[in-house]
């Protein structure tokens, strides 16, 4: 039986409620990343030893992040539309835990490439309801610093789950037992996901009165923002495809290939806090700064002897940090809470595509010149950079859900909209 949470009458009381409702859905983020980010190390290898190509490889992984984002538009609107935030977070969970440990079972790369799409269609359909009622939380700790805690606990899991997998393949020698003991994990998410939906049925309660006027469509602002973003994300290599060139190239002995992604999650975790903590202070500003600093992972990674290779996986994760932590932080507050979910599901919706588009680009690309990988991995993400610019301008103040946080550079400052 679900237990009512009561709307707590002090401010102190109502962000310490906020905060263990964060802290719990961290950690069911933390389990899930556990389990198929743990895979997620190793699929790329997994992929070649059962005989497919590098643009196979890219190619499944920019299909997988198409519909892992590009589906959301669709769950983000049924959340909105029937409000049934948890069932859908839910079913989205169980689906992609169940995929993860059965690529054990495959032994054909297009049965392991479907297990890999479903894994992704799985986290499309449970992303924007769960962050819609993340968003709830953000009255009193700041946007920044929920989505940021979040993604910090979230990057953990996907620092311990590939250390797990290394240790597992190093001590048996075998991909398939790496995915097979992600089962724990892909329990344990399940169990915790239940026990926030016991304590927190209505996350709602959490919130204060909206300060951010409903307009009749998606703001034009949204748009601009997501223009940049999808010039970041088209831009952005997968780490299955930078997985591969590690195997193939040698610049790291395979061992090391999970324990890279798990450098790179280190990274995400420290920088995810850190980012959320700034955005909170100078917001779109953080966004900018984050893309400017991460742009030149690629040469580090493709180019570079083993030190450059975990500075570049370091420079990669803060990207993936941003990406995860204060990119949702500002659509927080460009979209009113009735059409949150959808307004996450659309972005996501665009940001996959570009994604998808710029994995296949790439795959083609370290085909014929990793030289050509490196040079449209950076363009594009420095031509982003005056579009985030542009989006700083569309904002007469950059909101900060549910308190304010002083001027930002180039706001009004007078705590309008």
């Amino acid at each position: 039986m679900a237990v009512p949470v009561a709307r707590p009458a002090g401010r102190e009381a109502a962000r310490a409620a906020a905060l263990r409702f964060v802290v719990l859905l961290g950690v069911v983020s933390m389990f899930s990343d556990m389990t198929h980010e743990g895979a997620r190390g190793i699929t790329g290898p997994f992929l070649g030893m059962l005989g497919a190509s590098a643009l196979i490889v890219a190619t499944v992984a920019g299909v997988g992040e198409f519909l892992g984002y590009a589906l959301r538009f669709l769950f983000g609107s049924l959340a909105d539309r029937t409000g049934m935030y948890w069932p859908i977070t839910l079913v989205g969970y169980t689906i992609q835990m169940l995929a993860v440990p059965a690529l054990a079972l495959v032994g054909h790369w297009p049965a392991a490439a479907l297990l890999i799409v479903t894994e992704r269609s799985g986290r499309a359909m449970r992303n924007p309801p769960r962050d819609a009622m993340l968003a709830h939380a953000t009255c009193g700790l700041g946007a920044g610093w929920v989505f940021g805690l979040r993604e910090a606990l979230d990057a953990a899991g996907a620092m311990i789950g590939p250390l797990i997998v290394a240790a597992t393949v190093y001590v048996r020698g075998g991909y398939r037992l790496g995915f097979a003991v992600l089962i724990v994990p892909a329990l344990l998410t399940l169990i915790v996901l239940l026990s926030a939906w016991r304590q927190y049925p209505r996350p709602h309660d959490l919130g204060a009165p909206e300060r951010i006027p409903q307009a009749a469509g998606i703001p034009r602002v949204f748009w601009i923002y997501l223009g940049g973003m999808a010039l970041v994300a088209a831009a952005y290599v997968d780490y299955p495809l930078a997985a591969y060139h590690f195997a193939r190239s040698g610049a790291v002995p395979p061992a090391w290939i999970p324990i890279l992604y798990a450098v790179a999650m280190a990274a995400e975790a420290a920088g995810a806090l850190a980012l959320g903590r700034l955005f909170d202070r100078i917001g779109l500003a953080t966004v900018v700064w984050a893309t400017a600093a991460t742009a030149f992972f690629g040469p580090f990674i493709f180019l570079g002897n083993t030190v450059l290779v975990v500075l570049g996986m370091v420079l990669w994760g803060l990207g993936i940090a941003a990406q995860e932590s204060v990119v949702k932080a500002a659509v927080t507050g460009m979209v009113g809470a009735e059409r949150r979910a959808s307004a996450y599901g659309l972005f996501d919706a665009g940001f996959g595509t570009a994604w998808m588009l710029g994995s296949v680009a790439l795959g083609v690309l370290y085909n014929l010149s990793v030289y050509a990988l490196v040079a449209f991995t950076v363009l594009l993400q420095l031509a982003a950079l005056p579009v985030f610019a542009a989006t700083r301008r569309a904002m007469p103040t950059e909101p900060v859900q549910g308190r304010s946080r002083g001027n930002f550079p180039g706001n009004r400052g007078d705590g309008t909209r």
